[in-house]
């Protein structure tokens, strides 16, 4: 039974087609699949595409059977027997069988990085997650469809409550109720799409989507000048080059001006010849980066590159690659079996997987032997820094998703091209730029711009050059689908927040403010400015990023927002009210953001039993991390609060307010901000919300609505909304009181300088480094509780510092001396040991004696023959009178080295041994760290010299102390004797005294 279509499907489709963009589709209803096909067939009537490819992801169960090869069988037999009625049978079935359809786990969405699809079907909603829908999204071509597939529901209430499958790792044992924030804010933003309809599963068209009117598709005057003008240079650039051989040929495969701009900067590195030129080529999803190395590569072959190797996460992602290197060779009229050969991955998983999704292998290697022989040859990362020996190009694609560490083992001296994502819903993005891209950047000597642009710097004799893509290949400029989801998963965040206008006030006229999470995620055009600068200032100042953290910091129930405001931009001056289009209030001035996690409470039973199997719950990093390292069930029953992530604006790094908003947040969680007044709330300054009727809908509560079908729902904000930042001072309820604050971070010499000073001591550094990062986790508290220093933190520290001192020489003897030095400082260590503390009743916290008893004994006079011999005491004389060599010595330094830093060498005259910041170094690296005096010298940048005579002053001192000690100890030799001497005479003399007493109380009797 046919049934005529609402008019705004086609038209959807149609403009889409026409302006090269993407459309989305929502389906909600059990016979969403059904309607798939039916999508199917007119995207491919609009599109002139006779059977766009499909790329179908779901969570686990797909719901009817993939096997292609069985389903065309039975097609072909009903056929041969004239069975066959295309309007009797089932055409969902037909189209499964016949359609070029990729299916993928969500869990294996990864694997799609690099490939173009023209239709994208999203199932399972609840396993959805924001990273899964930004890569799967970005895989659509212009004019392709996106369709998100939605059980039957009756209500929008249902989806803002829905629970998702990422809330189970949200959920804590002190902490269970989740908020599905996201999902409402999600929903939300479909009606803002202009390229978005809400349909039934028969394809009617519902009230949520949002009214197509005049001119919804069409471009703003500002875009279609820039796309003009860009079309312009780009086709002046193909003239120019025209004639140009190589050049010429291949910069007419470009697509945009960006991508041939490009493709110039990578040729100019090629025809250089020197092989130290590294190329970071960076862009947003979708702008044509792997089709600008393929054809780069070609270009290199052209130029007579032997050795070119490839590496990215999977040779799956790099079909695109490889395509457009065999453009490349079109281009140069290379031809196929007489100028190349193509070989395909021998895995038999790999190879069954393309065939099925794309009908063909995998390439691998390209052996090209026109003139001489060539090799383009593809490596697992894993094995690149083995492999790379006589390598002329490397080329990285999306680097972003290879671990850290292994880039850098990767780079050598040969010429490098690489490229990435660094915003979107890579992870890992911000660390290629933040660290990698910046380490280049430092060793530069000098740094300058091309004609085109492009930066450049000269690092070690090596030429580093960035590439930015801006315009889109994938589809058009202005893609409605682009913005809406740049705009729900706060991507625009990775370009870095807005400049400040209201300067710099000093940090102690600042306050510190809590974000209201409802509120933040109602949709309200204010609370979504106020999230994009957040997310911004997250963005700009960590390196590890992901969509994943919105959801994480809107629905995980123990994460609270916390902003250091500019107290001058709170203010509201009626001059600027209705300065922004919609906005009632401006926005403060942001100057730090803290996401902090609620952790702890944890029943003692529980750990115990989780300790017991060395299994460890969702969620409380510190707690179960502490817990394993100690063995300790009872510091689990502790509450506490993780600092998650923090960032300072970059205009006022370094200026104090990160530490303001760490002293202030510290104030709240020890309950000393107590409010004076009987009214606080009058004295609040509050950024409410306000209902605006000048928006286009206006906000209210689509749940007030009597009805509750979706054919009569519409979306909208909810109306009445808390405020959006809330004054500390307003008393808040804590179940218990908070034991400690504590952070978890990459272990870096200027971070963990930086939380040293917020008085934070280490407890657990991880001794397997990050596989993304290179760096070791490290986990730092304080206690919160009136006394400077618990004597659980204070055991808990001095054992990680024993145990620290004994892992250096195997563990971490290639760190920085003075990130090591750092770490088993023993002034502040001692600081804390001499607390009047100690004191500190521990049975209440359920700590044993033997923990409570574990002081560093110090050496004395018993104990200094244990461990130094009379030849070594006069070893070391000899060195301080530089009668012998200093390897005479390096056995003694090791333990000298411990027993320093670990604070047993007590002077016996109570004067403290004090070295110098030098000579610790020198301690720390020669006697923990096992360095020899070369490596000592390039790594202090001090010459040799003037290390020995640093090192000979440091033994003077320890010469002086074990003197001491032999000294007291003659002394006490001494002391013994006399005191031995003294009570045998007086022994002597009681004896004699007795005797004669007796002998004259016989006399007496006789």
């Amino acid at each position: 039974m046919k049934k005529k279509l609402d008019a705004r499907l086609k038209t959807l489709l149609e403009v889409s087609c026409q302006n090269n963009h993407r459309a989305l589709v929502v389906i909600i209803g059990d016979r969403g699949k059904n309607q798939v096909v039916n999508l199917h067939y007119m995207l491919s009537k609009i599109s002139n595409v006779p059977k766009p490819s499909v790329l179908w992801c779901y969570k686990k169960e797909l719901g009817f059977s993939s096997h292609k090869k069985k389903r065309m069988k039975q097609i072909k037999k009903l056929a041969q027997r004239g069975l066959l009625d295309t309007s009797r049978d089932d055409p969902f079935e037909i189209f499964v069988s016949s359609t070029n359809i990729r299916y993928c786990y969500y869990a294996e969405s990864h694997k799609i990085l690099g490939n173009t699809f023209g239709m994208c079907v999203l199932q399972d909603f609840e396993a959805l997650t924001p990273n899964i829908l930004a890569r799967t999204v970005e895989t659509v071509q212009g004019g392709g469809l996106v369709v998100l597939l939605l059980g039957t529901i009756q209500s929008l209430k249902q989806l803002y409550t829905m629970a998702m499958d990422v809330h189970d790792r949200f959920r804590t044992q002190a902490h269970q109720d989740v908020v599905a924030r996201f999902n409402e804010r999600f929903i939300l933003s479909l009606s803002k799409c202009k390229s978005c309809l809400i349909m039934d599963d028969e394809l009617n068209v519902l009230p949520l989507s949002s009214p197509m009117k005049d001119g919804t598709f069409s471009l703003s005057d500002k875009q279609l000048e820039q796309i003009k003008k860009n079309e312009q240079e780009w086709h002046q650039l193909k003239d120019s080059l025209e004639a140009t051989p190589i050049l010429g040929e291949l910069i007419a495969r470009t697509k945009t001006l960006d991508q041939a701009k490009a493709l110039l900067t990578f040729i100019e590195a090629i025809t250089e010849k020197s092989l130290r030129s590294t190329v970071a080529l960076t862009a947003a999803r979708g702008r044509g980066k792997s089709a600008a190395l393929g054809l780069a590569v070609a270009a290199a072959i052209a130029h007579e590159y032997s050795n070119i190797f490839v590496t990215c996460p999977s040779p799956e992602n790099l079909k695109s690659f490889f395509d457009f290197v065999l453009v490349g060779f079109d281009a140069l009229q290379f031809k196929e079996h007489v100028d190349y050969e193509i070989l395909q991955s021998t895995d038999a998983s790999l190879q069954q997987q393309q065939q099925q999704h794309y009908g063909g292998g995998i390439i691998v290697r390209i052996h090209v032997f026109r003139s001489h022989r060539q090799t383009i040859q593809y490596i697992d990362p894993r094995d690149a820094s083995q492999a790379l020996h006589q390598a002329e190009l490397l080329v990285i694609d999306e680097a972003a998703a290879i671990p850290l560490p292994i880039v850098k083992s990767m780079l050598g001296p040969y010429l490098i091209f690489m490229s990435s994502t660094i915003t979107g819903y890579e992870g890992t993005g911000r660390s290629l730029s933040l660290k990698l891209f910046d380490q280049l950047r430092k060793k530069s000597n000098s740094s300058y711009s091309d004609k085109q642009g492009t930066v450049l710097s000269t690092e070690g004799g090596r030429t580093f050059r960035e590439i930015t893509l801006e315009a889109p290949i994938r589809y058009a400029i202005g893609d409605p689908i682009e913005s809406w989801l740049y705009d729900v998963l706060c991507l625009e965040a990775g370009k870095g927040p807005q400049p400040l206008i209201y300067g710099c006030p000093h940090p102690n006229d600042c306050q510190l403010y809590m974000v209201n999470r409802d509120a933040l995620f109602s949709g309200h055009p204010l609370a979504e400015s106020f999230l994009q600068t957040v997310m911004a200032l997250f963005v700009a100042s960590h390196y590890k990023n992901s969509p994943n953290d919105l959801q994480l910091l809107s629905d995980a129930p123990a994460h609270r927002l916390f902003v250091l405001i500019d107290p001058t931009s709170m203010k509201s001056n009626p001059n600027r009210r209705k300065q922004q289009s919609g906005n009632f209030h401006e926005l403060p001035q942001v100057l730090c953001a803290i996401q902090v996690c609620l952790e702890g409470q944890i029943s003692k039973e529980y750990a115990q039993a989780s300790i017991s199997r060395g299994h460890r719950g969702a969620g409380d990093l510190i707690p179960w991390t502490i817990s394993q390292q100690f063995q300790d069930s009872s510091f689990a029953s502790l509450s506490g609060v993780r600092i998650v992530r923090i960032a300072t604006h970059p205009d006022v790094q370094r200026m104090g307010y990160g530490t303001r908003a760490l002293t202030l947040l510290n104030d709240y969680y020890s309950g000393k901000m107590i409010p004076l007044t009987e009214a606080p709330q009058k004295q609040h300054h509050h950024l409410v919300l306000e209902e605006n009727h000048e928006a286009p809908s206006s906000l209210s509560n689509s749940s007030n609505h009597p009805s509750t079908s979706i054919y009569h729902e519409t979306l909208e904000p909810r109306k009445h909304l808390a405020p959006l930042l809330e004054e500390l001072t307003v008393p808040t309820c804590h179940s218990t009181t908070v034991d400690y604050i504590g952070v978890s971070f990459g272990l870096t010499l200027e971070l963990f300088s930086f939380w040293k000073k917020q008085g934070m001591l280490p407890l657990y550094i991880r001794l397997v480094a990050n596989e993304y990062t290179g760096e070791h986790t490290c986990i730092m508290l304080k206690a919160l509780s009136s006394d400077a220093c618990p004597h659980w933190l204070s055991c808990f520290h001095q054992d990680f510092t024993r145990r620290f001192i004994s892992l250096v020489p195997c563990a971490w003897r290639d760190w920085n001396p003075a990130l090591t030095l750092q770490i088993i400082d023993y002034d502040i260590r001692r600081q804390h040991f001499q607390s009047p503390t100690l004191g500190f009743s521990s049975q209440q916290q359920g700590w044993t004696t033997d923990m409570m008893e574990q002081q560093p004994q110090p050496l004395n006079a018993q104990n200094i023959h244990l461990l130094f011999s009379t030849f070594d005491i006069q070893r070391l004389e000899a060195y301080a009178k530089n009668l012998i060599d200093y390897h005479m010595i390096i056995d003694l330094l090791p333990t000298i080295a411990k027993l320093y830093f670990s604070g047993q060498l007590v002077s016996p005259s109570s004067k403290e041994i004090h070295l110098s910041a030098a000579q610790s170094a020198i301690l720390v690296s020669m006697g923990l760290q096992c360095m020899d005096l070369d490596r000592l010298e390039r790594v202090l940048n001090v010459p040799a010299q003037q290390l020995l005579a640093l090192l000979n002053k440091m033994i003077r001192k320890f010469v002086h102390y074990f003197k001491e000690l032999e000294y007291s100890c003659v002394q006490e030799r001494k002391q013994q004797e006399t005191y031995n001497n003294t009570t045998n005479n007086d022994v002597a003399i009681q004896q004699q005294v007795k005797k004669k007493r007796t002998q004259s109380s016989q006399q007496g009797r006789g």
